[in-house]
């Protein structure tokens, strides 16, 4: 019985100390997942300010396009990031939460019953779904601004000069 007992003892430790490296780990993709929206901010920040010094001067419609195609990528992959950890998030809160089921107390669980007790995210909407208007909101920037500053008969003169007469 004695040794039994210490197994049960051991078990209860080592789910404790998952428990702890997961918080742990899911704290660090947090921390990574800011530093990322850090970067693609300053990024979009450089290219709207590139974009906006290009504008005011003589520029082509290369230029303009080139600047305006680099924002939309740059933050079509700020989404997938955020995207990619949000999903690397949501799998460590499902391992959290299946080792909380052995606890006599669950406080992630708890925290979301609080949040949003329907369920229904109305109460509480998570991060991502607000994170994500950022970059959507910069694509919608570098298509007017692009549409904008682009010297329409330069645009119109590369489709009509290229095409026989």
């Amino acid at each position: 019985m004695n040794e039994s007992s210490s197994e049960v003892d051991y078990a209860r430790s080592e789910r404790m100390e998952l428990y702890k490296l997961m918080v742990e780990m899911a704290d660090r993709v947090s921390q990574r997942r800011q530093s990322s929206n850090s970067f693609y901010l300053s990024i979009n920040t450089l290219l709207f300010s590139g974009s906006a010094y290009i504008g005011m001067s003589d520029s082509s419609v290369n230029q303009i396009l080139a600047i305006g195609i680099s924002g939309i990528l740059i933050s079509w992959l700020w989404m997938r990031s955020i995207e990619s950890y949000r999903n690397l998030n949501a799998a460590k809160f499902k391992i959290i939460n299946e080792l909380e089921a052995n606890f006599s107390y669950s406080p992630f669980t708890r925290e979301w019953q609080e949040l949003d007790p329907d369920g229904d995210g109305v109460r509480h909407r998570p991060f991502h779904t607000v994170e994500k208007l950022v970059p959507r909101v910069f694509i919608l920037i570098y298509i007017l601004h692009s549409l904008f500053l682009a010297p329409w008969s330069g645009v119109i003169s590369l489709f009509y000069s290229s095409t026989p007469r």
